[in-house]
């Protein structure tokens, strides 16, 4: 882990280490849920890394991707905030670890249109 100088891929492999200890404690009725949560973390890590790998004019695809499954991530998270499956200080925890993660997609984004 140490070895990713990319800031965004450290992010996205802390969130996901933070999301696997709290998905531990989801209940079995809420498994498509906590499924979910674990696949689109890891799609978001992969969407990252291809877009980092392209040409700059294939990558915007690739952090579209990213941004809507981060926008995804951010709703699976509010939905088990509301059922009470996580508390309050998760919650607020992974949603702001989310929105680093998200505002720095943006900036790259913004960064590679100059």
């Amino acid at each position: 882990m140490n070895n990713d100088k990319f800031k965004i891929i450290c992010l996205l492999k802390e969130f996901i280490m933070m999301l696997d200890e709290i998905i531990i404690n989801y209940p079995k009725r809420d498994y498509e849920l906590r499924n979910r949560l674990m696949y689109d973390a890891y799609q978001v890590l992969e969407y990252v890394y291809e877009a980092n790998y392209h040409e700059l004019k294939d990558r915007k695809s690739f952090q579209i991707k990213a941004i809507m499954k981060l926008n995804l991530l951010d709703f699976y998270i509010e939905y088990s905030f509301k059922k009470k499956i996580i508390s309050e200080k998760q919650s607020y925890k992974i949603s702001s670890k989310l929105l680093n993660i998200n505002k720095m997609i943006y900036k790259w984004m913004q960064y590679e249109k100059c």
